[in-house]
């Protein structure tokens, strides 16, 4: 082989490394941001479940105010 192609070889190789590289930190960032959105959802299922018993219990308090306004 003549250098010149030696050293398209060379380069060739070195971009397939950095290429390769590139696959493997995306693949964990990408394992990283589905755990961080599995999380996120849970937190969000949680905050709904949460929301919707204090709406049932203000409902609940509104309710309960106005019959005692309509019984004083």
């Amino acid at each position: 082989m003549d250098a010149r192609i030696k050293d398209e070889v060379r380069a060739l190789t070195e971009r397939i490394d950095q290429l390769l590289a590139l696959c493997i930190r995306l693949g964990e960032e990408n394992k990283s941001l589905k755990v961080s959105q599995e999380a996120l959802a849970a937190e969000r299922s949680n905050l709904l479940a949460k929301n919707e018993q204090a709406r049932s219990r203000v409902e609940a308090m509104i309710a309960r105010l106005k019959s005692l306004e309509q019984n004083g």
